[in-house]
């Protein structure tokens, strides 16, 4: 499948586990959504983006803590790192040199393979 050139981030991502992890998202009524992009950083669900194949899974660890210090300075543009509520439905990689800067966060899939996360992600939205 050959994707658009350019279109609304929410629309680039279309992984079951992105779109289970983006129910359960809406789910929750959050404030805000935000993806964790490798290649854009923090990336509003509306913003026009251009495809990419670029993943933290790639990267060393001093690359991935420039890009996490990046997510950092983008967030407090947008949030109060000690007061707002914070849940994370991403991996390891892409959360774990930002939760020291984050006082109040959850983690509800942590330590779950994919497998799981997709049958737990499934789970909470089937009563929608």
């Amino acid at each position: 499948m050959k994707l658009p050139f350019k279109a609304k981030a929410k629309d680039l991502y279309v992984s079951p586990l992105f779109r289970y992890n983006l129910r359960y998202a809406e789910s929750l009524n959050p404030d805000k959504i935000f993806i964790l992009s490798a290649k854009y950083g923090l990336v509003d669900l509306e913003e026009i983006i251009e495809p990419y194949d670029i993943t933290l899974n790639d990267m060393s660890a001093k690359e991935v803590k420039d890009w996490s210090d990046k997510i950092i300075e983008q967030l407090e543009l947008v949030s109060d790192l000690r007061e707002d509520k914070f849940v994370f439905l991403a991996g390891n990689k892409y959360i774990k040199y930002l939760l020291s800067h984050i006082v109040n966060y959850e983690i509800p899939m942590k330590g779950l393979g994919i497998g799981k996360q997709l049958k737990y992600l499934k789970e909470k939205v089937s009563n929608e």
